[in-house]
């Protein structure tokens, strides 16, 4: 495999001199930088990354934490910061913190020493206060899906709780007074909002909150699915319910649909997230859209202008809260 030194020896310059043009540095002569790339070319040299950053003191490079980039809502965001990094010629690292402190720790320390300037980060599972350090370290990081005040600026987020709001009233406006929830067990702030918001249509439209019509699980189909069962085996008489997240609603509909209740004629059944899964089970679910998509492009585009030290991108000191919306699908209908 080729060395710098056999470069330079090819070209019949200095070390120095091709260091210079492989790392794009200013005040090299033409003849110098055409010698120097037609000699890589026939050594078929490929530069170091890890030493072209340490001249830059910056890799080629945006970091990414995700909880678990398997999961396609996390899949889907990475793909909208791709999109954006593939524009500016950046490749992406990516890190899985599991919603877990420690994880994310490490993954983020990681990414940092792997000298990512730019930081799209997704954290649950560090604290404000080691947040606001990191965002101070590194002022390319974003947080996404996640308010901390004291970096507002910094923080790109999803109304959760109102979104949850909405697909409650959604199925009360449709007719249903026992309603149903199927709401993920980890804790973290997600969690917690999607369930208040759904308390707090029951409680706005005048509905009794009942604690055995509420049952939790993992976020994903298994989860959905025993939750259902064990709301079915409590035999209450909810015509209606809400869940997590699409992944959980799908869960739920399959066992539905295994023991003979129809979905929506007898019971309706909304998501959340909007994810594929919702247009290609059946019935289509109804769900509320969470637009990662869009968020990840703002987290990103903010994040790279941070790390080149833009005052744009100081200018406004408030987080961006995205408002979710309902879509109407084939999932909820009127009780019978």
């Amino acid at each position: 495999m080729a060395t710098i030194k056999d470069v330079a020896k090819e070209a019949g310059v200095s070390i120095a001199t091709a260091s210079r043009v492989i790392n794009n540095a200013p005040h090299t002569s033409e003849s110098a930088i055409v010698a120097v790339q037609a000699a890589m070319a026939k050594l078929r040299y490929r530069p170091n990354a890890n030493a072209r950053a340490l001249v830059s003191k910056s890799s080629n490079a945006i970091g990414v934490l995700v909880n678990d980039v398997s999961a396609p809502f996390f899949g889907t965001m990475v793909k909208a910061i791709d999109s954006i990094a593939c524009e500016q010629g950046k490749q992406l690292l990516i890190g899985n913190g599991y919603h877990d402190a420690e994880k994310e720790r490490n993954a983020i320390n990681l990414l940092i020493n792997s000298r990512c300037e730019s930081l799209v980060v997704h954290s649950k599972g560090l604290p404000d206060s080691e947040i606001v350090k990191l965002a101070h370290e590194i002022p390319g990081m974003v947080l996404i899906n996640r308010i901390v005040p004291e970096i507002g600026s910094r923080c790109i987020a999803l109304d959760n709780r109102r979104g949850s709001y909405i697909a409650t009233e959604h199925l009360i406006r449709s007719g249903h007074q026992h309603i149903g929830y199927i709401c993920s067990s980890h804790d973290i702030d997600d969690a917690h909002d999607r369930h208040a918001g759904y308390l707090d249509a029951l409680r706005d439209n005048g509905i009794e909150i009942r604690n055995d019509y509420v049952e939790y699980g993992e976020p994903d189909e298994m989860g959905g699915e025993l939750a259902m069962i064990n709301l079915l085996a409590k035999n209450t008489p909810i015509t209606a319910v809400a869940t997590y997240n699409d992944y959980m609603a799908a869960g739920c509909m399959t066992l539905l649909q295994e023991n003979g209740i129809r979905i929506p004629e007898d019971m309706s059944v909304i998501g959340f997230d909007d994810g594929h899964i919702a247009r290609y089970i059946y019935p289509r679910l109804t769900t509320i859209r969470y637009p990662i998509q869009v968020m990840a492009n703002e987290a990103v585009k903010l994040s790279l202008l941070l790390a080149s030290h833009d005052d744009e991108a100081n200018q406004d000191k408030q987080h961006k809260l995205f408002v979710p919306i309902i879509v109407k699908r084939s999932s909820v209908s009127h009780p019978k």
